[in-house]
């Protein structure tokens, strides 16, 4: 998929600059709890989803925005930077928006970049265990469907499509052939 290939060319020289500016050996891990990553290695992995048009929540407040009541089925994906995010769920979620049944609307949320919207959208889903990259549905505000990270790390792309397609089956509506004609 075009665009993908901008993204898993930067990690390895993110994954560099990362270890080659370690301090201590704690810092030798590409992602430190509470430290967001410089915005300029996240554009491209942010533009893997919003071309196929994920709208970006980058604050709580637009997170509640977009999951408040009567919002309809709402698909909210939680990025990343890592390698199964780049290669597996950015590539799968674009395939899957593509079903003729989908969510109302799709955004998303960056780990290590949206640190306050993230943690407000892992508060909405406690009852899942925190994970990045993932994604879940949600119907009007509540969270009614999740694939955790472990669903994407032992799947490609074509079968983490094949998953939120069935689950668009199940909790969204069909697309309109006059949205699909605009789309």
């Amino acid at each position: 998929m075009e665009g993908c290939d901008s993204t898993i060319e930067l990690l390895p020289r993110l994954f560099s600059f990362y270890t080659a500016n370690a301090r201590d050996s704690a810092a030798r891990f590409c992602y430190i709890q509470g430290v967001a990553y410089p915005e300029r290695f996240l554009i491209p992995m942010r533009q893997d989803l919003t071309r196929f048009g994920v709208e970006e929540t980058r604050t709580p407040e637009e997170v509640d925005r977009v999951l408040a009541p009567g919002s309809g089925t709402v698909m909210m994906v939680i990025n990343s930077v890592c390698g199964c995010a780049a290669g597996k769920a950015r590539p799968g979620i674009g395939l899957a928006l593509q079903h003729s049944v989908r969510p109302d609307k799709a955004a998303t949320v960056f780990a290590g970049g949206d640190e306050e919207a993230v943690a407000h959208v892992r508060a909405l889903l406690k009852e899942y265990p925190p994970s990045s990259p993932s994604v879940a549905l949600f119907r009007d505000g509540k969270p009614v469907y999740m694939l955790h990270r472990g669903d994407i790390e032992r799947r490609d792309a074509e079968q983490i499509a094949q998953l939120l397609t069935q689950a668009f089956d199940e909790f969204c509506t069909p697309v309109s052939q006059e949205s699909t004609s605009r789309g």
